[in-house]
């Protein structure tokens, strides 16, 4: 299997480095003196592959667009347990006040009119029925989140009375009327509005809603996404071997994906066979399909041609970013998209957050993070005329780049917070770059597997 971006004839160095002839060119500006040799013909064919390939902004655009080019997916009710991550399509609405009653907010006593009060024998706990009525003078013990007795003026916390040698109840400070009191409807009443459509579910909606009474939400249900592992050469487990390599991205991506709100269906090993590629293709019901490799010009790289067999549109072909530029976007039925990632580990990582991240962002609903930057606190070196990811960590309000950022290398990802954005020409030390958080790092509902 060509590695991800290699050319025919080209040493087995980094694809997604700069060849002799593309440095070169950097620093030798061709003179007009008629001496400037003709483009060959394979000059001319990587420089058409630069101009067709996306701008690595564009092409995450095109992703966001792409998704909501379909039927719209009808959303489904689910239970709490089961939603988190999830989109509301419906309004979360209050099916009673909250709370519910008069309830108290602390433990102690429950008084009626002005001290000292004498004190009944029964106590108010949580849970329990509407307790008797108090009369002026009257005192009864209550603990936090029980039912408060009719016409009491306030409750007066343990550590703020005292009794005397007659048994009778005395306030340390002054008692205000309706203190420690959570009155019915405090919070909402019954048909307010609690969260919008379009809120993500997070642990404290699913609290929210389990206060107002819901067992379920109706939500945008998770995009479903099928994993394709493409390669020969790949192994399942052990060490590597005899030209064998172990396969990182099957174990790696589905739970990438799922913390990017979707939900893994199947992760299948088609090794480097086109038939069964087309296969797998033509069967899926997935909303996305994933592939692993196979996206370059080799022999065996086997993605485009079976995609033009398909009559698959085409809607990205080859992004301007290092690592990661063979990826692919394309359109295989009408509400099903396919996204193809370089067999390089870090290089299909940046295929996944350029194109995956924002379609199936689209897909589930979700709200796009906002943009951020940081400084740099070292210079990174750039591409001439491609977009760079590279990993780094957060410190303070710099972002630290990491070394081992090769297109076959993860060690440095393993680290990071976040991949810092780097423009064509490279960045200084101390210039404000843009960072795309990674799901585990950003805090927050990314950290949740599901």
């Amino acid at each position: 299997m060509t590695a991800p971006g290699t050319r025919a004839g080209a040493p087995a160095a980094d694809a997604d480095d700069l060849d002799v002839e593309e440095a070169l060119a950097l620093v030798r500006e061709p003179k007009d003196d008629g001496d400037t040799p003709v483009p060959t013909p394979a000059r001319a064919e990587r420089r058409h592959e630069r101009h067709r390939a996306t701008p690595w902004p564009r092409a995450r655009d095109i992703a966001a667009r792409a998704a909501r080019s379909g039927s719209r997916r009808t959303p489904v009710s689910v239970p709490l347990a089961d939603a988190l991550g999830l989109v509301l399509a419906s309004p979360l609405d209050a099916l009673t006040d909250l709370p519910s009653f008069d309830t108290s907010a602390m433990d102690g006593w429950a008084v009626a009119g002005p001290g000292p009060w004498e004190v009944g024998d029964e106590g108010v706990l949580a849970g329990h029925a509407q307790p008797d009525p108090l009369t002026d003078g009257e005192a009864v013990r209550i603990a936090t989140g029980a039912r408060v007795p009719v016409d009491t003026t306030a409750v007066l916390r343990t550590e703020h009375g005292r009794t005397d040698a007659q048994g009778r109840l005395h306030a340390t400070r002054e008692v205000v009327h309706g203190q420690d009191i959570r009155p019915r409807g405090q919070e909402c009443r019954g048909g307010d509005q609690l969260l919008p459509v379009g809120t993500l579910v997070t642990p404290a909606v699913l609290g929210l809603a389990a206060a107002a009474g819901y067992d379920t939400v109706t939500a945008v249900p998770r995009p479903r996404v099928e994993v394709l592992v493409l390669g020969d050469e790949l192994l399942t487990e052990g060490r590597p071997h005899d030209g064998l390599i172990r396969d990182a991205l099957g174990p790696m991506l589905p739970p990438w994906l799922r913390a990017l709100g979707a939900e893994v269906t199947a992760v299948r090993r088609l090794g480097d066979d086109a038939r069964a590629l087309r296969k797998a293709l033509t069967a899926s019901t997935a909303d996305l399909v994933v592939t692993t490799g196979g996206t370059a010009a080799g022999p065996v790289d086997h993605v485009h041609p079976t995609l033009e067999r398909m009559g698959a549109e085409l809607l990205v072909d080859g992004v301007k970013v290092r690592p990661g530029h063979p990826m692919l976007l394309a359109r295989t039925k009408e509400d099903q998209h396919f996204v193809g990632l370089p067999g390089n580990p870090l290089a299909a990582v940046s295929g996944l957050l350029t194109l995956a991240e924002p379609l199936l962002r689209t897909l589930a609903a979700r709200p796009a993070p906002e943009p951020y930057t940081l400084a740099l606190r070292e210079a990174v070196h750039g591409h001439p005329y491609d977009t760079r990811l590279i990993p780094v960590v957060l410190r303070g309000d710099h972002a630290v780049p990491l070394h081992y950022n090769g297109p076959a290398m993860l060690r440095g990802i393993a680290a990071a917070d976040a991949l810092a954005v780097v423009p064509p020409g490279g960045a200084r030390q101390g210039e404000e770059t843009e960072l795309l958080d990674l799901p585990w790092a950003a805090g927050g509902i990314g950290v949740c597997f599901t």
